[in-house]
């Protein structure tokens, strides 16, 4: 396990700006924990080479046509997860990307330090948090109410904020297969409503949607 911990983690972009995909290597070729091991024009493409990676740096507007949700959701169905970066300032866009789970939005504008900093968090399967995808999140008008109830949500704060299935059963003086059981119920909640949370991080994600949890400031380190 040590082994595997210290290894570099493997980035993959999806970028069809030659000027671009060569800046982010730049960036990241003096870092010895991070290794930009495959660079694509579109998601269809990188997939084709089926490159084992821990995370993809994903542009939100490809010459392909393709939609940043149809993109992250097929990234994502291949285990990897996704971090947009981007220099477009389309609130729809960067909603749709945030929609389908990605661990966070980075502007193309960002000084080095910050975009290899997003780079690290997310290639640690931690979320980026940044003013762009926190209002992309706080203001979607399509997000569907799943309808928790006072107990579900009391579970879902706990959990999603870090506790563990035990200590939340100690916390809210629940069994912990009860505490498994609303963390079941719950996910199919938000599967049945089109949100799916398959994971801790996704759980995260719909709490904040839902105000469940507040939405983070961002880190200055981030």
């Amino acid at each position: 396990m040590e082994a595997q911990e210290s290894r570099p983690r493997r980035i993959g972009l999806v970028e069809d700006h030659e000027s671009v995909a060569i800046g982010l290597a730049a960036m990241l070729a003096s870092e010895a924990d991070l290794e930009l091991v495959i660079t694509a024009g579109t998601v269809p493409e990188l997939l084709a080479a089926a490159p084992e990676l821990d995370l993809v740096v994903l542009d939100l507007r490809l010459a392909d046509g393709s939609s940043p949700e149809d993109n992250v959701l097929a990234l994502r169905e291949s285990g990897v997860e996704v971090l947009v970066f981007t220099g477009a300032d389309n609130a729809f866009l960067v909603r749709a990307a945030a929609r389908a789970g990605v661990l966070g939005v980075v502007r193309k504008s960002e000084d080095v330090p910050t975009v290899v900093a997003a780079v690290r968090r997310a290639a640690h399967k931690e979320l980026v948090v940044t003013t762009d995808w926190a209002a992309a999140i706080d203001g979607d008008p399509r997000l569907q109410d799943v309808g928790l109830s006072p107990r579900q949500q009391e579970v879902l704060q706990l959990y999603a904020s870090g506790e563990k299935a035990s200590r939340v059963a100690r916390m809210t003086g629940l069994s912990e297969q009860t505490v498994n059981d609303y963390l079941g119920r719950i996910r199919q909640k938000y599967a049945d409503a089109g949100r799916p949370a398959h994971t801790k991080t996704d759980l995260y994600k719909r709490a904040v949607e839902d105000g469940w949890l507040p939405v983070p400031e961002r880190d200055p380190h981030a």
